[in-house]
């Protein structure tokens, strides 16, 4: 039994409080914010301030349409932003507001022509350093920012051009801070009591109860709130991998195994499918996503079919392989070709999205250019290479801020990205690929509409390991839509380079990553060519091609 009572300050423009909670079992007093307030104080204080909602939405246009966008045969780009780090007031050191954001930011991405954003969480949370995923406020917008009525119009104005609104959201652990959720009424309210279960080693952080349904009724309701109240067209599902499994990241004794003898966590197995139905049974046009970096099967596969019910997965494999590749020494990557080649033996066992995030470039991995052997020309190019090959590979792309113009050194969540970089022709021309790229992408149905099937793709040859090449055709629903790919993954030119054709006509050039644009060398172009019925890679038309060093090509047949 709990006794307790509300606190209220009340000031010139708003009204604090907190719950004053005595417990009966040990005579505990303490005060909590509220779990469901709508806004949050500014951190590092931590009342919980009544809020009255009254913004009018102007993005009727999008959510009639969104779903066509939010498909899954949809050209889907996602850059992944920290509102804190993307860019600062430099005048007054400090963040931007949502305000200021929902100009300078949406201009920039639809600039850059990706066709989501994605936000690590806006949640209210009290620790900085933790980047938002140890949160206190499940349902209100942090602070930092501003209102929670200003973080709705920038979901506005990104919808408004033609832009979707991903939300980072963390139902897997939160804090212990004395404010939060942590032992609310002196038990283990939300928290799991087995500390076996209950407590996270790595994050120092707690776990929610997935057995209690009064737990997932509040995880399951937030969901649907970011969904409903803030337009949100998808949530990007963090720490799954350890919500699905009791032994993950513990030693033998340090868990204990279900009723089956298994190492799954039923109960959060159960959440997770209760809350991916109760989404899409609501909000049929939006995603949900999965940070899941196990071999756990059908992560995306609807619940009536035994899935978890997710939309999409987050591809771990192919990014640590293909990260593992790049950061090799070209006249060694004739050995290694099987890592790039490899994902495309699994690639259509889920729904998968290719994700170069933060955590790729934090806590001493550098950043995605830093990783690339070479000079700096070969450094950019092989950068360039690497992003062309993420395009043209099946399924959804993410990357995160700064990687899209080379950003050198690591993300720091307290600073700035190094805009001044953007002055050098390296970094611009980074940037002006990536951006030709979403063009691309957004452009080319062969590129997305079965980016999830194997009818979306096809080897034209994986084997040559000795020059390092790699050529596939990615496929549409016609003929007319396929494009083909052809890789030079070292920076050793490869000029009269013959490629097996799927039919004999004439190709046209419809993108190289070695454009002087992008300051490539810009001297390795393919004018329009004739195919010759020459047999090659057991096919009975052919060409031969100008191979730029460390660089892709793109055909379409005219």
């Amino acid at each position: 039994m709990v006794f307790g009572k509300v606190l209220f300050h009340i000031s010139e423009k708003e009204t604090l409080y907190k719950y004053k909670i005595k417990s009966s079992n040990n005579n505990v007093i303490t005060e909590k914010a509220d779990p469901y307030a709508r806004r949050c104080e500014h951190p590092p204080k931590t009342a919980s301030i009544i809020w009255e909602d009254n913004y009018g939405w102007k993005d009727q246009k999008w959510m009639k349409s969104r779903k066509k966008n939010n498909a899954l045969d949809a050209p889907y780009s996602v850059y992944e932003v920290h509102l804190g780090s993307w860019k600062k007031h430099t005048q007054e050191n400090r963040f931007l507001s949502y305000t200021e954001l929902a100009t300078e930011l949406v201009e920039y991405v639809a600039k850059m022509n990706f066709t989501h954003v994605e936000f690590m969480p806006i949640m209210e949370y009290p620790y900085d350093p933790s980047w938002g995923y140890q949160l206190t406020g499940y349902f209100a917008p942090t602070s930092r920012f501003g209102y929670p009525d200003e973080f709705k119009f920038l979901v506005d104005k990104f919808h408004e051009k033609g832009i979707g609104v991903i939300l980072d959201w963390v139902p897997s652990h939160f804090p212990s801070d004395a404010h939060g959720l942590g032992n609310f009424d002196g038990s283990s309210l939300y928290e799991h009591p087995d500390i076996r279960k209950g407590y996270h080693q790595d994050w120092k952080s707690l776990i929610f109860n997935y057995g209690r349904n009064e737990i997932k009724s509040f995880l399951i309701s937030n969901a649907l709130f970011w969904l409903d109240q803030y337009h949100a067209d998808g949530l990007r599902v963090d720490a799954v991998a350890s919500m699905l499994f009791l032994d993950y990241s513990r030693k033998d004794g340090e868990w204990e195994p279900n009723e089956y003898g298994g190492r799954e966590n039923l109960d959060a197995i159960s959440f997770i499918k209760e809350m991916n139905v109760a989404v899409y049974e609501n909000f049929p046009d939006v995603q949900t996503i999965a940070e899941e970096s196990t071999s756990f099967p059908k992560v995306s596969s609807p619940v009536f079919s035994n899935g978890l019910g997710f939309g999409m997965k987050w591809m771990m494999g192919w990014m640590h392989d293909t990260l593992d590749y790049f950061a090799k020494e070209p006249i060694y990557r004739k050995h290694h070709q099987n890592e790039l080649t490899f994902s495309l033996n699994y690639a259509f066992t889920e729904n998968f999205m290719l994700p170069l995030s933060h955590d790729e470039v934090v806590y001493g991995k550098k950043a995605i250019v830093d990783k690339m052997p070479g000079d700096e020309w070969q450094k950019f190019a092989n950068l360039r290479l690497l992003y062309s090959l993420m395009y043209t590979h099946p399924g959804t792309k993410l990357l995160f801020q700064g990687s899209e113009f080379g950003q050198t050194s690591e993300w720091n969540f307290n600073g700035s990205l190094d805009w001044h970089l953007l002055e050098h022709k390296v970094h611009k021309g980074a940037q002006n690929l990536v951006r030709d790229l979403n063009k691309l992408f957004k452009k080319e149905p062969a590129l997305y509409k079965k980016q999830f099937s194997h009818d979306g793709f096809e080897w034209i040859d994986h084997g040559d390991h000795e020059n390092s090449v790699l050529s596939y055709i990615r496929k549409g629903n016609n003929k007319k839509e396929n494009v083909i790919i052809v890789l030079n993954l070292t920076p050793v030119p490869r000029e009269n380079y013959r490629i097996g054709l799927p039919k004999a006509g004439i190709l046209k050039e419809v993108f190289n990553s070695d454009a002087s644009v992008y300051n490539g060398t810009g001297n390795y172009k393919n004018k329009n060519l004739n195919s010759n019925a020459k047999e090659w890679n057991n096919r009975e038309n052919s060409i031969e091609l100008n191979l730029p060093p460390l660089a892709m090509l793109a055909f379409k047949f005219i």
